[in-house]
């Protein structure tokens, strides 16, 4: 698949901003290795926030697709240490290792940049055995996009609730809207902190955009809310009518 980089005898770096050049790295620049589905829309996503992304991918394909899109983008066999020295990637402060299911090639990979001192790896997983081996190798972050998706998405199906975050901690923020009992009345005297264990913490009136709640803000049907809390508690106030 086009995210897994495979090893090469003499791998090339193809594409813009490549053929060598060291990049110098600075606080708002990133490397993405892996531009599958995931590490495309991550490395898009940044670069829409106008945050420099070096783009690494093994496949020419993928590299011709996404030229022009991000600030550089390469072909490369990113499980080679020579290669990642090449393009400068230890000279950045934050890097992403988005290979999903080749296992070897997102474990050297992270390995290597673990290795080059960089502070801020974060990894893909797609399972707890690959999350536990890129966890002991050092990386700071790893991530499981698919199984937090699925149930982020498995929240919204149960519930009525418009979005939600999952913290660690059992801490979680909701955005719903409020409940019969609590319209009408203000925060403070709705009791809804000491009765449902949740705090409102911002509001948004239709055609409004969202504001900081107060003791004194007074719920209105049609509102949407956002509500932070201990997770169980956040999910039953969400199921209110």
């Amino acid at each position: 698949m086009a995210e897994h980089p495979a090893p090469q005898k003499n791998p090339p770096a193809r594409g813009r901003g490549a053929r060598g050049r060291r990049r110098d790295a600075h606080a708002d620049s990133v490397v993405v290795i892996g531009l599958g589905r995931f590490g495309r829309a991550l490395a898009l996503e940044l670069a829409e926030e106008d945050t420099e992304v070096l783009g690494i991918d093994h496949s020419a394909e993928v590299v011709q697709a996404l030229s022009g899109s991000l600030t550089h983008v390469v072909s490369a066999d990113s499980t080679k240490e020579e290669v990642l020295r090449q393009l400068g990637v230890h000279e950045f402060d934050r890097a992403v290792v988005a290979i999903g299911s080749n296992l070897e090639a997102s474990i050297l990979t992270a390995s290597l940049l673990v290795s080059f001192g960089i502070p801020n790896v974060w990894a893909k997983a797609t399972s707890e055995a690959q999350g536990r081996i890129l966890t002991q190798l050092g990386v700071h972050h790893v991530v499981y996009p698919e199984h937090d998706m699925g149930q982020r998405v498995a929240h919204l199906v149960r519930g009525r609730m418009l979005d939600y975050i999952e913290f660690e901690d059992d801490f979680a923020m909701v955005k719903t809207s409020p409940p019969a009992d609590v319209v009408g009345l203000t925060l403070g005297n709705s009791g809804v902190r000491t009765r449902h264990g949740v705090t409102v913490v911002a509001v948004k009136r239709p055609g409004e955009g969202f504001t900081y709640a107060t003791a004194d803000t007074v719920l209105e049907e049609g509102d949407t809310i956002i509500v932070a809390g201990r997770t169980r508690q956040t999910e039953r106030f969400s199921e209110l009518r």
